[in-house]
C-alpha cells in the first residue's frame, strides 16, 4: 500500500508531536530552600495538587532529583524558567 504524500507528512507530525513530548524538567536538591517553598513553587508553576508536590519535595531530598513535568520542550520552558527564577535548581532534560 502506497502512502500518499499528505498521509506521509502527517505521519511525520504525530511521530514529531509523539518524540516531543519525551521531555521532562528535572528537579535537584540544594541546601538552600525549605521543604514549604519548594511544595508552593511546584503547585504554583508546575500545577501539582499539595501531595503531589510534597512527594517530589521527597524525592528531590532524599533522591536528589525528581522529574516533575513532562510535555514538550516550548511547554516547559517557561515552567523551567520560573523554578529557577523561584531560586530553584532545575533543567530540561
Amino acid at each position: 500500500m502506497k502512502m500518499s504524500t499528505i498521509e506521509k507528512i502527517q505521519e511525520e507530525l504525530l511521530v514529531e508531536e509523539l518524540v516531543g513530548l519525551n521531555n521532562e524538567i528535572v528537579l535537584y536538591n540544594d541546601d538552600v530552600n525549605t521543604f514549604d517553598h519548594v511544595i508552593e513553587t511546584l503547585i504554583r508553576v508546575c500545577d501539582h495538587e499539595a501531595l503531589q508536590a510534597e512527594q517530589c519535595a521527597l524525592l528531590v531530598h532524599y533522591k536528589g532529583q525528581c522529574a516533575v513535568k513532562t510535555g514538550s520542550y516550548n511547554e516547559l520552558k517557561p515552567q523551567c524558567s520560573a523554578l529557577l527564577d523561584a531560586g530553584l535548581s532545575a533543567e530540561i532534560q
